[in-house]
């Protein structure tokens, strides 16, 4: 049964895999070798490649950053949550920290990610022991090795997810074929990643930077893209996390060792200003995951999950799932609405100066003219990822139009290593103020002189990277597990929670802020962001001179609108009602069935555990 196993996993990895050209559009191609048992496949760079690249497919599709691990995992944060109603067995179940172990949409991405590790292992065991590794020609053994390295960071960024998720999961480490049981017990997650780290700096050791291999664009790891997962990684490693014997949320003594992993590698890619550093246009980073064209010259995409095929398998819903929402009667075609803001965190960005509100935020949605209005605040999407970014085709009924998940990009790697030196130095540096600082700056483009007020101490500098990485992040699956690490995750909920009470009843920082806000359909221009959203046609008010001003001003109070005009509840959207309020409504509040201590980490899926027995269920469930 082993070797029937092992044997289809290579088929699929070899046979059935799939690799980049060397285009700079994210075109892939079937590449399919003749051959698919190990002694033949990794004698051949060409089919080593392949099955590297059946490794890399493991990442995309439903069940991974397609969809469910990036639109569905990440949530409920300060950021966003998903939309609709409360079930324990579908996705809001798990966006509401309510999941059940039957729920299907953990046990498939479990599977999935799984699937990673063995077809990894496969790799990572037969290409060292190959002759070109060992004894080819010294451009062979140079190809092997950069596959050697590659299969070691996709091992590492399949068990980083799991552990992230569902903290000591069982690690696999050799071929299913090689194991002396398939039925491992948890793990301790401390010694996974200390392992995972190794192999994060062997990888390191043996990638080119992006420039020495540009075939590779940001679709595959490169030096800079280990680097930065190792940083991050390092990070978590050194962060709280949910322990299996206290049920608490604990950090280890020894935590300054894994920040300083992090601040070397993140030196070292500050230090790589040709290969990475910040796109200049904010928007344009997003822009770039939706087209074959790039707009990212600089190359702040450090790494993201190519998604193509127009299928559920090697495609995404991203800009179908999540996103603007656009009308199925628009020229569009349907897109977007999986994901709704949170609406105190509109107002967590400066409301004339800061660019990154409304490319994060979807304040207004496409409707069935084909024009933009705006939403209610309870209604606002994520906006990172567009159908109008696409090349879409309105008349058809498909889901997937190729658009990437972004996993690092470089502005995180600034901010990774402002947090990492403010820590181990016991305050910021010069450089670290500076890193933080560079990242506001291009979100205030045109007030960079207007830039927050830095901070010179620890703690008051560790809260502005807190404040930034919700700002700057938003919607890129990053800020729950930040919480997490920094053992912030129940108070910033509590937190939420007042802010969304105050908003309500128009307190404290909400206090001037409209209860309705009337809006009419205008032209959508597909202009950039801020104009587009600075376009829009709202009732002006007494003292509200722009767009912006009207979200910031009491407003009319009426319940009916102006001749011509909508009515949009804003503040008036947000109800405490017990059962479909948004702050603790039973169907749809903010994080209902959070629990500290007990739901920051995922049940194990039922059925792993009757397929494997020797999986501990996660303390709670």
């Amino acid at each position: 049964m082993k070797t029937k196993f092992i044997q289809s996993v290579l088929m699929a990895a070899a046979v059935g895999a799939l690799s980049i050209t060397s285009s700079c559009k994210k075109i892939l191609v079937v590449d399919s070798p003749s051959v698919s048992v190990p002694s033949t496949v990794f004698e051949s760079t060409s089919n080593t490649n392949s099955a590297v690249i059946g490794i890399y497919n493991r990442l995309i599709g439903d069940n991974g950053y397609g969809n469910r691990i990036s639109c569905l995992y990440p949530l409920t944060a300060d950021d966003f949550k998903t939309s609709g109603n409360y079930s324990s067995s579908d996705r809001r179940g798990i966006s509401m920290y309510g999941a059940s172990s039957d729920n299907s949409d953990l046990y498939n991405p479990f599977v999935q990610l799984y699937s990673g590790i063995d077809r990894a292992n496969l790799c990572i065991k037969y290409i060292p022991i190959s002759k070109l590794y060992t004894s080819g020609a010294a451009s062979e053994q140079a190809l092997m090795q950069r596959y050697y390295a590659e299969a070691l960071a996709l091992r590492a960024q399949f068990l980083y997810e799991l552990i992230r998720n569902w903290g000591d999961v069982p690690a696999y480490f050799v071929p299913a074929s090689d194991a002396e049981t398939l039925f491992n017990t948890n793990a301790n997650r401390d010694e996974t990643y200390d392992r995972i780290l190794a192999d994060l700096k062997i990888a390191e050791d043996l990638l080119p930077w992006r420039s020495g291999i540009t075939e590779y664009g940001s679709f595959r790891f490169t030096k800079g893209a280990v680097k930065g997962l190792r940083a991050r990684i390092a990070l978590a490693r050194g962060g709280y996390s949910l322990r299996t014997n206290t049920h608490t949320m604990e950090r280890r003594s020894d935590y300054t060792t894994y920040y300083k992993i992090a601040f070397d590698e993140c030196l070292d890619l500050m230090g790589h200003r040709s290969e990475h550093t910040l796109n200049p246009v904010y928007e344009n980073i997003f822009k770039t995951l939706h087209t074959a064209a790039r707009y990212d010259d600089a190359h702040e995409l450090i790494f993201e999950v190519a998604a193509f095929g127009s299928n559920s398998n090697t495609d995404s819903k991203l800009g179908y799932y999540n996103g603007v929402r656009f009308n199925s009667a628009s020229s569009f075609g349907q897109g977007g609405g999986g994901m709704n803001a949170i609406p105190t965190y509109f107002y967590e960005f400066d409301k004339n100066k800061d660019c990154r509100r409304d490319v994060t935020i979807g304040a207004f949605e496409i409707t069935a003219n084909s024009k933009k209005i705006l939403n209610a605040a309870n209604n606002q999407t994520d906006a990172k990822f567009r159908k109008s970014w696409t090349a879409f085709n309105g008349t058809s009924s498909s889901q997937s139009f190729g658009v990437n998940w972004p996993v690092l990009r470089f502005a995180d790697v600034l901010l990774m290593y402002a947090e990492a030196d403010n820590e181990l130095n016991n305050g910021p540096s010069a450089k670290a103020i500076s890193a933080l600082q560079e990242v506001q700056k291009r979100a205030y483009i045109g007030y960079e002189d207007q830039i927050p007020a830095t901070p010179a101490d620890k703690a008051g500098f560790f809260n502005a990277l807190v404040k930034e990485r919700l700002l700057e992040f938003g919607g890129e699956g990053i800020r729950k597990y930040d919480l997490i690490r920094w053992n912030l995750i129940a108070s910033k909920f509590e937190e939420t929670r007042t802010k969304l009470r105050q908003f309500m009843n128009g307190e404290g920082a909400y206090a001037n802020l409209p209860l309705y806000i009337y809006a009419k359909e205008s032209t959508f221009n597909q202009t950039a962001t801020v104009p587009e959203v600075a376009s829009m046609d709202l009732y002006g008010v007494t003292g509200a001179t722009t767009v912006n001003d009207i979200f910031y001003a009491p407003g009319l109070g009426a319940s009916s609108a102006p001749s011509g005009y909508t009515v949009k509840n804003w503040r008036k959207s947000i109800t405490d009602d017990p059962i479909s309020g948004g702050i603790s409504g039973s169907l749809s509040g903010f994080a209902t069935y959070f629990e500290a201590n007990k739901k920051e980490l995922f049940p194990y899926p039922k059925s792993a555990l009757n397929e494997n027995p020797k999986i501990v269920q996660n303390y709670g469930y």
